[in-house]
């Protein structure tokens, strides 16, 4: 069987974000164990497409090339994933080159992730301390407790799980499987679990846990493996005790 001298793309291409999407095909050299990233740096580096037209570069985000930033998530033949780990010789050719639809498109694959940020800032993602003095050690994590939220640590905020879910859309407010699933990590810490009330406020507000429709896309594609089905029952669990105490606590102070 011959070995194949070149690659084809047929990439989706948007000048702004307010223009129109349409398709451009380039046609760059094979090499060996390439990836789409390296497809994309060759068209960066001769855009010319298929027909022999001298074009503009395409556009795309990326940072670590290692499967750890989630900057360079596309969709490749259909499916959300990581251009960096997206091996040509695994895909079938043409490769066809999408930006993910979840988020608005700045120009060709190169999305806006800002409101997957602002969903983790709704669930408060993060563990606030005083870091003006040495607050000495923290309190200790079990082992056993280290180990599964150590799976949750792995999320990349790359978004695939928000293009796989069916409730987050340009109808909808839902903040997706990823900030529930970091609220529980954050939930977890010692020292976190200080400000769980608030992250599950976050949760229980408008586009939280509620809006999920246990689809369970979001496992299914998750590039970590991270069990986010899991997540999501487990702090629907919370916010429904937190729900009880609310209820509970106001009825106290009347």
């Amino acid at each position: 069987m011959a070995e194949k001298s070149t690659v084809t793309f047929i990439v989706t291409r948007q000048d702004s974000p307010d223009s129109s999407p349409y398709k451009e095909t380039f046609e760059v050299p094979y090499t060996r164990n390439m990836n789409v990233i390296s497809g994309l740096m060759a068209i960066r580096q001769n855009p010319v497409n298929a027909s022999g037209e001298k074009t503009s570069p395409v556009q795309w985000d990326m940072n670590c090339l290692e499967e750890v930033c989630g900057a360079c998530s596309m969709v490749i033949n259909g499916t959300a994933q990581q251009s960096c780990s997206a091996l040509v010789d695994e895909l079938e050719q043409p490769i066809r080159l999408e930006p993910m639809t979840t988020f608005p498109v700045i120009r060709d694959l190169f999305i806006d992730r800002e409101e997957m940020f602002e969903s983790l800032k709704q669930v408060k993602a993060w563990i606030p301390i005083d870091g003006t003095y040495d607050l000495g050690s923290g309190p200790r994590m079990p082992q056993k407790k280290q180990q599964w939220a150590y799976e949750l640590s792995k999320c990349m905020s790359c978004g695939v799980c928000l293009e796989a879910c069916p409730n987050v859309n340009d109808k909808s407010d839902f903040i997706g499987p990823a900030a529930i699933s970091q609220a529980r990590l954050f939930n977890s810490h010692p020292t976190g679990e200080m400000n769980a009330s608030e992250r599950l406020e976050g949760l229980m507000g408008d586009g939280g846990i509620s809006g999920c429709s246990n689809a369970q896309n979001c496992v299914e594609v998750c590039p970590k493996g991270i069990p986010l089905t899991t997540s999501i029952a487990a702090m629907n669990r919370a916010t429904n005790i937190q729900a009880f105490k609310n209820f509970f606590g106001s009825d106290e102070a009347h």
